[in-house]
């Protein structure tokens, strides 16, 4: 347990930011996750769609320090490649 005043203030500060890095995290996981899904059901016009969404959603996570912005960019990357992936193999 922290003793000092400094230190009981750096576990609550801790603390809020482990919450505000939890929901940037999860919401972007979960629009990730909206992505494998449409893909999964073969939807690629709507993996497309829900493309743009998800990466502003990472890409602000990276912004905010919840997650580094390279892997921000190399899940948006990933998803895109598996999307136009997709799109050459419907045709």
């Amino acid at each position: 347990m922290a003793h000092t005043r400094n230190a009981r203030k750096r576990v609550r500060q801790a603390e809020k930011r482990r919450l505000i890095n939890r929901y940037h995290i999860s919401r972007m996981r979960t629009a990730f996750k909206r992505i494998r899904e449409a893909l999964k059901e073969g939807d690629i016009a709507k993996a497309e769609s829900l493309l743009p969404t998800a990466q502003k959603i990472a890409y602000r996570a990276a912004a905010k320090g919840a997650i580094h912005k390279n892997e921000a960019a190399r899940r948006v990357s990933r998803y895109a490649q598996k999307i136009n992936k997709a799109k050459a193999l419907a045709k």
